[in-house]
Protein backbone atom coordinates (compact mmCIF):
# COMPACT_ATOMS: atom_id res chain seq x y z
CA UNK A 1 0.00 0.00 0.00
CA UNK A 2 1.07 3.63 -0.63
CA UNK A 3 2.18 5.72 2.18
CA UNK A 4 0.28 9.21 2.30
CA UNK A 5 3.39 11.43 1.27
CA UNK A 6 4.15 9.62 -1.78
CA UNK A 7 0.47 9.35 -2.87
CA UNK A 8 0.38 13.40 -2.21
CA UNK A 9 3.56 13.70 -4.71
CA UNK A 10 2.30 11.71 -7.51
CA UNK A 11 -1.03 14.17 -7.19
CA UNK A 12 1.18 16.98 -7.45
CA UNK A 13 3.49 16.06 -10.33
CA UNK A 14 -0.07 15.11 -12.06
CA UNK A 15 -1.48 18.76 -11.52
CA UNK A 16 1.60 20.26 -12.77
CA UNK A 17 1.41 17.95 -15.90
CA UNK A 18 -1.74 19.10 -16.76
CA UNK A 19 -0.99 22.74 -15.45
CA UNK A 20 1.70 22.88 -17.91
CA UNK A 21 -0.43 21.08 -20.86
CA UNK A 22 -3.10 24.19 -20.05
CA UNK A 23 -0.09 26.99 -20.51
CA UNK A 24 0.80 24.90 -23.80
CA UNK A 25 -2.74 24.88 -25.67
CA UNK A 26 -2.93 28.30 -24.60
CA UNK A 27 0.03 29.63 -25.92
CA UNK A 28 -0.62 27.27 -29.14
CA UNK A 29 -4.26 28.73 -29.71
CA UNK A 30 -3.24 32.57 -28.68
CA UNK A 31 -0.72 31.93 -31.83
CA UNK A 32 2.34 32.61 -28.76
CA UNK A 33 4.29 30.09 -30.79
CA UNK A 34 6.77 31.95 -32.52
CA UNK A 35 8.84 30.35 -35.30
CA UNK A 36 10.34 27.86 -32.99
CA UNK A 37 13.41 30.09 -32.57
CA UNK A 38 14.44 30.06 -36.11
CA UNK A 39 16.07 33.17 -37.45
CA UNK A 40 14.19 35.84 -39.25
CA UNK A 41 13.83 39.58 -41.22
CA UNK A 42 11.27 42.07 -40.82
CA UNK A 43 9.95 43.59 -43.87
CA UNK A 44 6.61 45.93 -44.07
CA UNK A 45 3.80 47.16 -45.82
CA UNK A 46 1.76 49.77 -45.74
CA UNK A 47 -2.22 49.33 -46.36
CA UNK A 48 -5.31 51.60 -46.98
CA UNK A 49 -7.21 49.47 -44.09
CA UNK A 50 -5.87 46.74 -42.01
CA UNK A 51 -9.81 44.90 -41.10
CA UNK A 52 -9.24 43.00 -38.07
CA UNK A 53 -5.43 42.11 -38.83
CA UNK A 54 -3.69 41.03 -35.48
CA UNK A 55 -0.49 41.32 -33.88
CA UNK A 56 0.92 37.53 -34.31
CA UNK A 57 -1.53 37.07 -37.18
CA UNK A 58 0.52 34.37 -39.53
CA UNK A 59 1.59 35.58 -42.70
CA UNK A 60 1.42 32.70 -45.91
CA UNK A 61 2.58 32.48 -48.95
CA UNK A 62 0.90 30.10 -51.32
CA UNK A 63 -0.42 28.43 -47.91
CA UNK A 64 2.54 27.67 -46.31
CA UNK A 65 3.45 29.63 -42.97
CA UNK A 66 6.29 31.74 -43.59
CA UNK A 67 6.24 34.37 -40.74
CA UNK A 68 3.67 36.27 -38.12
CA UNK A 69 2.94 40.05 -37.82
CA UNK A 70 5.30 41.61 -35.28
CA UNK A 71 3.45 44.81 -34.93
CA UNK A 72 1.12 47.41 -36.80
CA UNK A 73 1.29 50.96 -36.12
CA UNK A 74 -0.63 54.22 -38.18
CA UNK A 75 1.33 56.39 -40.20
CA UNK A 76 0.72 60.21 -39.18
CA UNK A 77 2.47 61.03 -42.47
CA UNK A 78 0.36 59.18 -45.25
CA UNK A 79 -2.85 58.14 -42.80
CA UNK A 80 -2.14 54.46 -43.75
CA UNK A 81 -1.60 51.32 -41.34
CA UNK A 82 1.60 50.08 -41.09
CA UNK A 83 2.41 46.41 -40.97
CA UNK A 84 5.72 44.73 -39.55
CA UNK A 85 6.49 41.20 -40.19
CA UNK A 86 9.08 38.86 -39.08
CA UNK A 87 9.70 36.67 -42.02
CA UNK A 88 11.54 33.06 -41.34
CA UNK A 89 15.26 33.40 -43.20
CA UNK A 90 14.60 30.16 -45.11
CA UNK A 91 12.28 32.21 -47.27
CA UNK A 92 13.46 34.69 -49.79
CA UNK A 93 10.86 37.04 -51.26
CA UNK A 94 11.73 38.90 -54.73
CA UNK A 95 12.00 42.72 -54.34
CA UNK A 96 8.46 42.98 -56.36
CA UNK A 97 6.75 40.62 -53.58
CA UNK A 98 3.20 41.80 -53.39
CA UNK A 99 1.41 41.38 -49.81
CA UNK A 100 -2.73 41.25 -49.44
CA UNK A 101 -4.82 41.13 -46.27
CA UNK A 102 -6.67 37.59 -46.64
CA UNK A 103 -9.82 36.18 -44.24
CA UNK A 104 -9.11 32.12 -43.98
CA UNK A 105 -13.10 30.54 -44.47
CA UNK A 106 -15.59 32.89 -44.01
CA UNK A 107 -15.43 34.40 -41.17
CA UNK A 108 -12.36 33.17 -39.85
CA UNK A 109 -9.20 34.60 -39.25
CA UNK A 110 -7.43 37.34 -40.91
CA UNK A 111 -3.51 36.51 -42.32
CA UNK A 112 -1.03 38.08 -44.51
CA UNK A 113 -0.56 36.49 -48.03
CA UNK A 114 2.20 36.87 -49.74
CA UNK A 115 2.80 36.95 -53.12
CA UNK A 116 6.24 36.84 -54.95
CA UNK A 117 6.98 38.28 -58.15
CA UNK A 118 9.88 37.71 -60.58
CA UNK A 119 12.72 40.49 -59.33
CA UNK A 120 16.13 39.06 -58.99
CA UNK A 121 17.32 41.12 -55.91
CA UNK A 122 15.59 39.95 -52.94
CA UNK A 123 13.76 41.39 -49.89
CA UNK A 124 16.30 42.30 -47.09
CA UNK A 125 15.76 43.49 -43.44
CA UNK A 126 14.03 46.37 -43.23
CA UNK A 127 12.52 46.90 -46.73
CA UNK A 128 8.98 47.81 -47.64
CA UNK A 129 6.62 45.68 -49.56
CA UNK A 130 4.91 48.51 -52.01
CA UNK A 131 2.42 46.65 -53.77
CA UNK A 132 -0.81 45.93 -51.28
CA UNK A 133 -4.04 45.25 -51.00
CA UNK A 134 -6.18 46.16 -48.13
CA UNK A 135 -8.64 43.76 -46.06
CA UNK A 136 -11.99 43.26 -47.62
CA UNK A 137 -14.84 44.57 -45.13
CA UNK A 138 -17.87 42.82 -45.52
CA UNK A 139 -20.04 45.63 -44.06
CA UNK A 140 -18.69 47.83 -47.74
CA UNK A 141 -19.31 45.07 -49.66
CA UNK A 142 -22.78 44.78 -48.11
CA UNK A 143 -23.51 48.15 -48.68
CA UNK A 144 -22.47 49.01 -51.68
CA UNK A 145 -24.48 45.80 -52.73
CA UNK A 146 -27.64 47.54 -51.34
CA UNK A 147 -26.82 50.95 -52.92
CA UNK A 148 -26.01 49.40 -56.30
CA UNK A 149 -29.62 47.51 -55.78
CA UNK A 150 -31.37 50.32 -54.79
CA UNK A 151 -30.26 52.40 -58.06
CA UNK A 152 -31.38 50.07 -60.06
CA UNK A 153 -34.34 51.21 -62.13
CA UNK A 154 -37.96 49.15 -60.96
CA UNK A 155 -39.05 46.33 -63.29
CA UNK A 156 -42.08 46.84 -64.82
Amino acid sequence: MMSRTALDLWVGIFVAIGFAALVFLAMKVGNFSGLDGRETYRIEAPFDNIGGLKVRAPVKSAGVLVGRVQSIRFDTETYRAVVQMEIDKRFEFPADTSASILTSGLLGEQYIGLEAGADIEPLREGDRVLITQSAVVLEKLIGQFLFDKAAEPAAQ
